[in-house]
Order: C-alpha cells, then sequence, then structure tokens
C-alpha cells in the first residue's frame, strides 16, 4: 500500500522530522500552498516528488497577503480534499499550522516583516500594496521551518515567483526555488482557487485574460515594438468582452518586472481582470521561458 501522508501542525515537528529525513541523505521537495488544491497544485507536487525524495506540502491561508475588503474569509478551503490531493500526487508530509501557530502575537502585533521592495512596486504591488510583504513575511518563516529544500512554485504568480528567488539570494536561503509552467484548462484559463468564484457566464468569458496577452505576444513576433500598441491590443481585447472589468494590462522585463517603452522576445506579458467576485491573474512569455521545465535535483 502507498504511505499514507503525514499532518503536522506544529512548526517543531516539521523542522525535527525534516532534519531527521536530510540526516538520512533525503532531498526536501517543498510546495507551500493556501490550500484549495487544484491540478495545478498536484502538477507541483507530482513534479517535487519526481526530482527530491521527501515532499511537504504547506496548507495555511495567510492572513499578512490580504488587504482590506478582500476575501479572507471567503478564501474556499477543503482540509479533506487538500489531503487527498496531496496524497495522490505524492507528498510524504503535510503542514497545516493554525494562525496561532505562524502568528504567535496575532496577526495584528506581527512587528517583522519581509520585503523586495523594487519589484514588488509594480502590476500586483501597484494593485495589492501589501500583498507581496504578507507573501514574502510567510514563505521566510516556511522556509525557516522547512530548512534546506528545493521550493515550487508556479509561473501563474510570475512577479511572486520572481520576487521570492530574489528573496532567497538576497537572504541567503538555503532554497532552490523552482518555477514550473502554468497549468491551464483546454481553453486557456489558468487554473486558480478563485476560479471557484466564477458563474457559468463569467467562466464562458474568462478565458478572455489569455487570449489577450497570447494576441499580445504574437503582436510582438511580429514585429510590433511599440509596448504602447501592445498594451492597448491587449487592453482592448479585454474591454471588448461582457462581463469583465480590466485592472491592468503590463509588457515588463522578465527579470526585473520594470515596465518597457520597446517590446522585444524577452518580454513577459501580464495582466488582472475582475469577473463579479473573482479577480483574476495571468501571464505568458513571448519566447518559451527558460523556467519551462525542471533541470533536476540540486542540493541547495
Amino acid at each position: 500500500m502507498p504511505p499514507v501522508i503525514a499532518t503536522v501542525v506544529r512548526g517543531v515537528e516539521l523542522r525535527d522530522r525534516l532534519d531527521s529525513e536530510r540526516s538520512r541523505g533525503h532531498r526536501i521537495g517543498f510546495v507551500p500552498t493556501m490550500g484549495s488544491l487544484h491540478r495545478g497544485h498536484a502538477e507541483l507536487i507530482r513534479t517535487a516528488a519526481a526530482h527530491t525524495d521527501v515532499v511537504v506540502v504547506s496548507v495555511f491561508v495567510n492572513p499578512l497577503q490580504f488587504g482590506a475588503g478582500e476575501d479572507l474569509d471567503a478564501y474556499p478551503r477543503d482540509p479533506a480534499g487538500d489531503r487527498d490531493v496531496a496524497e495522490a500526487a505524492g507528498a510524504a508530509v503535510m503542514f497545516a499550522p493554525t494562525e496561532v501557530e505562524m502568528y504567535p502575537h496575532g496577526r495584528e502585533a506581527v512587528l517583522t516583516t519581509v520585503a523586495v521592495p523594487r519589484l514588488a512596486a509594480v502590476m500586483e504591488g501597484a494593485s495589492r500594496p501589501t500583498h507581496f510583504a504578507g507573501v514574502c513575511t510567510v514563505v521566510a518563516k516556511l522556509w525557516n521551518l522547512v530548512g534546506p529544500c528545493r521550493a515550487y512554485f508556479g509561473e501563474k504568480d510570475f512577479q511572486q515567483l520572481a520576487i521570492l528567488r530574489r528573496m532567497a539570494a538576497d537572504l541567503s536561503f538555503p532554497v532552490d526555488v523552482v518555477g514550473c509552467p502554468t497549468v491551464r484548462e483546454p481553453d486557456g484559463l489558468a487554473l486558480s482557487s478563485r476560479n471557484a468564484y466564477l458563474s457559468a457566464e463569467e467562466r464562458a468569458v474568462a478565458p478572455v485574460l489569455h487570449r489577450a496577452l497570447s494576441l499580445g505576444a504574437e503582436a510582438i513576433l511580429a514585429g510590433t515594438s511599440d509596448a504602447g500598441t501592445v498594451r492597448r491590443l491587449m487592453a482592448e481585447t479585454i474591454d471588448a468582452a461582457p462581463l469583465g472589468r480590466l485592472d491592468y494590462v503590463e509588457v515588463a522585463h522578465g527579470d526585473t518586472l520594470q515596465p518597457l517603452t520597446v517590446a522585444t522576445e524577452d518580454a513577459r506579458l501580464f495582466g488582472a481582470v475582475r469577473f463579479g467576485r473573482a479577480r483574476l491573474i495571468d501571464n505568458v512569455g513571448v519566447t518559451p521561458s527558460s523556467t519551462d521545465t525542471d533541470p533536476g535535483p540540486r542540493r541547495p
């Protein structure tokens, strides 16, 4: 019979277990999540399981990354389903801490935070000013508990991926950050836990975001070099569809995330659109990303 996934709720238990695994020469793979696991998360876990020996999945809806009026209380939660998805995909350990475990003095009393301001000030950071400090703080705590590992993140949240890579490098975390391709529905919609908010009518229209970004990439490959022209093309495509409300579209440098005036094949295209309760984000590279494949295990 396949091993049953172990659920750990205390950080000290997690650290002790993983230190024991490493003492036996086992490599640790780590997939941090906010739960409501879907096929995209399962693919991250499967990739981690293929390249490491012990895969840990954390499930924690982190209050620090939600701004005022955002969907913290309504964010979808499915602990039993999360366990099933994680176990089926090859996870050995699930870390499901309480808020008290992660923030023992309370979320309002957290005095120490981590931020990468230059990368966080644009796009998602401009729309959600406190978001990335919350992400970086919780991931820093999780990396501290997990220890040396390979940490797997989806490219759907490409800005987050870039920020966490820089945080790992700047703060010398013993973590190898691995980006994995976005998992999509057949019509192009990127998988997201927030897709559950979409009504049937909104779900039918939601792929317009990916279509707009893809049209922008095609325009650049066809010779359009003015980034403003590409932005207008993407925005007009989204605005022409019913039900959606454009938050932003951007043509940015794939590494620095800074907006470009001249669109090149190294650019990355980003967008965010609101459909009713759901705020969906997506991005595409103009040419295939260097993170589209996992190069295999490396000790951090």
